[in-house]
């Protein structure tokens, strides 16, 4: 009995659970991008003996509103995919007598037609098929099907999509992850937390030796394992937040502070990055040792009478108290940041966080989870 309960549940995808409010959105997405296409089509094409509306188009709504950032149903998926399997399915139908033998290759050729364009679109199977088996209207039509109601429907649905995914919070066409950053010592090696992590050329070398097409794009697959990798780290780091190690008697200075004052308050506290806040406490930015060696290589050490709100760093990343430390190692790793200022919900700076407190926190715990 286990191994047909195993079997049976292998026969059910693993879907994630969507929210009501979210099955909701793709069902009044799909009534109105279906009601829209087939209704502009009648309008720029009236009194086409061609049908308004072919039937693949209901599986193409299902991708474009249901899974919108699956590689399948991004534009040029559908465009390409439904052109290129119209193309394939009437070539065939005009060359190959044979009905079923010709349904057989309309299918098979659209498929790999659509691979090698990189436009694979599942609902192109249906439409090479429909151009095999549809109505005398569509056989006698031959190429001219390709443009309408082909090519017309997936653009109108396409419009129709664009529209209503991204007025209903779905960025559509699907945004790739942001590219890391360069790592700040501009060198060839990969930043730290990817050292010690996930490799891109493993992970494209693991894609190809599993050797199937996979309803996710490499780069959404790289960054679900990377969030799954920090999200691993906060829950061995036992919880630590940032106001538990940050420093609290923070030495900072005002934007008109001169160069020399700051140098001198570098010096005096052996730190290398000065907060720099309004009276009010405010952070407006921070100037770091890098920006002291830039005013030096301007002006030498004899005019430092600068301020140093012209030389700071003003956009500059912050922490908040809360937040998880887990969550602030890829920034002050990966982007080399020495120390990041602690903010409030305001913008008044209660804090620093260094390097040294991140490290120092961090073998806290582990020294607690080795005596324990």
């Amino acid at each position: 009995m286990e191994t047909i309960h195993l079997f049976l549940a292998r026969l059910v995808p693993a879907l994630p659970r969507i929210s009501p409010r979210e099955i909701v959105r793709i069902g009044i997405g799909a009534l109105i991008g279906i009601a829209l296409t087939g209704y502009l089509t009648s309008i720029m094409v009236p009194g086409s003996a061609l049908p308004y509306l072919i039937p693949p188009l209901g599986a193409s709504a299902v991708l474009l509103f249901g899974v919108p950032a699956s590689p399948l149903a991004q534009p040029w998926s559908i465009l390409g995919g439904n052109g290129v399997s119209a193309l394939v399915g009437v070539t065939v139908a005009m060359l190959v007598p044979d009905v079923f033998l010709a349904s057989a290759l309309a299918v098979s050729l659209a498929i790999v037609a659509m691979i090698l364009c990189r436009c694979l679109h599942p609902p192109g199977g249906a439409v090479a098929l429909t151009a095999v088996l549809g109505a005398p209207a569509i056989h006698s039509a031959g190429y001219h099907f390709v443009l309408m109601p082909a090519a017309l429907n997936s653009l109108l649905l396409l419009v129709v999509a664009l529209l209503y995914n991204n007025l209903t919070g779905h960025r559509y066409p699907h945004a790739l992850p942001a590219k890391p950053q360069p790592v700040p010592h501009a060198t060839q090696d990969p930043p730290p937390t990817q050292r010690a992590g996930l490799l891109r050329p493993d992970l494209e070398a693991a894609l190809a030796q599993y050797d199937e097409i996979l309803d996710i794009a490499p780069e959404d697959l790289e960054a679900i394992l990377q969030q799954l990798q920090l999200k691993t780290f906060e829950r061995r780091s036992g919880g630590i937040r940032v106001e538990h190690i940050m420093s609290r008697d923070v030495v900072a200075v005002a934007p008109g502070t001169t160069l020399e004052a700051a140098m001198a308050a570098m010096t005096r506290h052996d730190i290398r990055d000065l907060p720099v806040t309004e009276p009010t406490g405010h952070l407006r930015g921070i100037f770091t040792q890098s920006d002291l060696m830039r005013a030096l290589a301007l002006h030498g050490r004899n005019e430092l009478t600068h301020p140093v709100g012209d030389y700071m760093t003003a956009k500059v990343e912050t922490a908040k108290a809360e937040q998880p430390i887990a969550l602030l190692v890829p920034a002050m790793a990966d982007r080399g940041l020495h120390a990041m200022p602690v903010v409030d919900a305001e913008g008044r700076l209660t804090g620093m966080l260094t390097q040294s407190d991140l490290i120092a926190g961090l073998f806290a715990r582990r020294s607690v989870i080795e005596v324990a």
